[in-house]
């Protein structure tokens, strides 16, 4: 239980989170999600508030005392999807849905900063507030704030995630990697179309592109060293409109999934090579982009110290554990560029649900878990500012 979450309080950041949960808005478009988050912080009355981009909010607290800054984050969009969770706040948007726990990280961080305004008095230095936009679309919205300045003078960057594949209550935050860099491939086999009843007068671009995708499977697995992470998955094929026509070309596209920038770039040529091989032997030709996305997110070590002991002060050190490093990826990466910082995963699995994937249109979250978030945020900025 956080000692500084109130009953009180918790309630409110539920209701929040409803709200903002019946009403979800797609990345670049958080219009109204943004005059959300404004008008409450406003109504603390002690934050300097400025708006970067049309959908993004930056709330400023300056302690009484000189001292570090220390950025907080929460990203504020939803995803296209048609919502199936039976809840009554269930989305109000045909096609829209907070399927990642946005809606989530907004209520807490709104709650954290309720708690901070409160006890402005005992910071020494700045808590400066990041409510972002556009995480779920890369280029994303943390490279769009990072080229605004929002991290200029900032000492220290902490995000959180609610996690449905961890027990509500939990806290990981450690050092290291901790998600993977995500990046796109998109591909064009290139053949010699005609009629499917005279296959020996075409190229079949259908046929090159299955020995392709199969080839593509190798490079993982032979290729990346056993004790590295890496995926790389084909989500895409499109060929053709017609059963008796051997179509023109093939295209594919996937993702890409890595950790270590050096098992990035041999990933990437391996791709490259493995096509060009596949293609040349079969009389065929490609074109292969490869698309980076977000870079991996790697903890720095003083940072996840402490946000972990923060944790062990507020929720009990049998709550913080440590977790495997998992290959989604998350644009916070782009803060950790630029300033040394944490993100750390806080449990969210819904005991009557299961661990629902994110994504997922049943998406849903134990709601218990924003007072741990709450409590980990408010007591990270008060140590760290103390």
């Amino acid at each position: 239980m956080s000692a500084l979450v109130t009953p009180e309080l918790e309630a409110q950041a539920i209701a929040w989170r409803r709200e903002l949960h019946a009403n979800p808005e797609l990345s670049f478009h958080e219009h109204e999600t943004a005059r959300f988050v404004e008008e409450r912080l406003r109504s603390l009355g002690q934050y300097e508030l400025e708006r970067p981009t049309p959908t993004s909010v930056v709330a400023r607290l300056r302690g009484d005392r000189p001292g570090r800054v220390l950025a907080l984050r929460a990203d504020m969009d939803a995803l296209p999807i048609d919502e199936e969770a039976d809840v009554p706040f269930r989305s109000r948007v045909p096609g829209v849905m907070h399927a990642c726990a946005h809606d989530g990280h907004t209520a807490m961080l709104l709650a954290a900063a309720t708690i901070l305004a409160e006890r402005r008095s005992e910071l020494a230095g700045e808590v400066r507030l990041v409510f972002q936009h556009a995480e779920e679309l890369p280029p994303g919205g943390a490279q769009e704030l990072v080229a605004a300045g929002v991290m200029d003078g900032v000492d220290l960057v902490v995000g959180a995630h609610l996690m449905t594949g961890y027990p509500a209550g939990q806290v990981a935050a450690q050092p290291g990697p901790l998600m993977a860099a995500a990046d796109s491939i998109a591909i064009e086999i290139r053949g010699r179309g005609g009629h499917a009843a005279y296959p020996h007068t075409t190229v079949d671009p259908v046929v090159v592109a299955a020995h392709a995708v199969t080839a593509l499977q190798q490079v993982v697995a032979r290729e990346v060293d056993p004790l590295d992470n890496a995926v790389v998955s084909v989500t895409r094929v499109h060929a053709g409109i017609a059963d008796n026509v051997i179509p023109e070309t093939v295209q594919l596209g996937g993702t890409v999934r890595t950790f270590r920038p050096e098992t990035r770039a041999a990933v990437r040529e391996a791709i490259e090579r493995v096509l060009r091989g596949v293609t040349e032997a079969h009389g065929a030709g490609y074109d292969y982009t490869f698309t980076e996305g977000y870079a991996a997110v790697v903890n720095d070590a003083d940072a996840a110290a402490l946000v972990a002991e923060a944790a062990r002060r507020e929720i009990g050190g049998e709550h913080v554990v440590e977790v495997a490093p998992i290959m989604g990826g998350e644009d916070f990466s782009a803060y950790l560029a630029t300033v040394p910082g944490v993100f750390f995963f806080v449990g969210a699995q819904s005991v009557e649900a299961g661990p629902v994937p994110h994504h997922s249109p049943r998406f849903v979250i134990d709601e218990s878990a924003l007072r741990t978030g709450i409590g980990v945020l408010a007591r990270t900025a008060l140590d760290a500012l103390s």
